[in-house]
């Protein structure tokens, strides 16, 4: 009975590991990304050719360190062409009697914010109120801009939980019929997505089918990844996926903060990894007349092209074994899955 009692326990302990890692990782990713925002590097425009304008640009760049990086462009139409293709995130039009900040918050809110606060003071100065003008607002029942975000996180979630049923329950199928059951579930996940973007939730009132295609291509990338990698790591894919689609991918896709608010080591991954080219992507096709759209396009097929290679030496993998994958335990398999659905 003590040695049953024992084995028991150490079971149970075993398995706390996992959650007690995911504990510390998400509380490093989330608060490392979030905790404390700043700007660094964040590009602004002075707007006048002149050399007032001029004075006003370096007086900026001095004080703001390296949190600012500013510049001057000829005119009102040039600072909108810069903003709607998200090469600045704020230009501000000096002016004696009505000073003015353009924005574009769809891009990011919390972006929009922040230079809204440095330019503030500057229009004080003046003797006059700042007026903002937001030339890309977000649709109407998404004031914040951030439903983009949370569609990332269901479209996620949808993908890296059934990992853990197609690699857990699903071990003893052959590796093709677990990579079509894959492809399978990425084509509903999407489906998903559109329909709580579009109709339900109203975040995009245009361009679904290129909605469509991202969130196919995002969701496929992840499952096949998770099903690839559940031949080698049994278990360990679920802390696996947390690490990749969680805890590093939601902290740098932008949603919340972008870079330029955020340290460099989640500014850096915004660049590559395939949440920030969702959410990125979906604001480009949304707001911004598809400025950028190619590239993150081109990024998301990259992480499905990892997730057919890495599928592929799964597959070889377990030829080489001639039997098919190891069959989970039951229990093992059911605790997979419920640790799956963790953000």
């Amino acid at each position: 009975m003590k040695s049953a009692t024992g084995g028991a326990l150490r079971h149970v302990l075993t398995h706390l590991l996992t959650p007690l890692l995911m504990c510390v990782g998400m509380g490093l990713a989330y608060l490392g990304a979030f905790a404390d925002p700043a700007p660094h590097d964040l590009p602004v425009a002075v707007v006048g050719s002149g050399a007032g304008a001029q004075d006003l640009a370096r007086t900026l760049a001095g004080k703001a360190g390296d949190a600012l990086v500013v510049h001057t462009v000829d005119d009102r139409a040039q600072a909108e062409d810069q903003l709607r293709h998200q090469e600045i995130f704020g230009a501000f039009v000096p002016d004696g009697k009505s000073p003015e900040l353009l924005v574009a918050s769809a891009g990011s809110d919390t972006t929009a914010t922040v230079v809204q606060k440095v330019f503030t003071p500057v229009a004080a100065r003046q003797g006059a109120p700042l007026k903002v003008t937001d030339i890309a607002p977000p649709a109407k029942d998404d004031p914040t801009g951030q439903g983009i975000f949370f569609l990332l996180v269901a479209v996620s979630i949808g993908s890296y939980a059934s990992v853990a049923v197609i690699g857990g329950a699903g071990a003893v199928l052959p590796m093709r019929i677990r990579a079509l059951l894959a492809v399978a579930t990425s084509v509903v996940v999407s489906v998903i997505g559109v329909l709580l973007a579009g109709p339900v939730f109203h975040l995009v009132d245009h361009g679904l089918g290129g909605l469509w295609g991202m969130a196919w291509l995002y969701s496929a990338g992840v499952l096949l990844i998770g099903t690839g990698l559940h031949t080698f790591l049994k278990r360990w894919t679920t802390l696996t996926m947390m690490v990749l689609f969680v805890m590093l991918n939601f902290t740098s896709s932008g949603g919340i903060f972008r870079p330029e608010l955020q340290n460099g080591f989640f500014a850096s991954l915004h660049g590559f990894w395939n949440g920030a080219a969702f959410v990125e992507g979906t604001r480009g096709l949304a707001y911004f007349n598809d400025a950028g759209l190619s590239r993150h396009v081109g990024t998301l097929a990259l992480w499905l092209l990892a997730g057919l290679a890495v599928t592929g030496l799964a597959w070889a993998t377990e030829a080489r074994r001639r039997t098919p994958a190891t069959t989970t335990v039951a229990a093992d398999t059911e605790e997979e899955m419920e640790e799956a659905v963790g953000v």
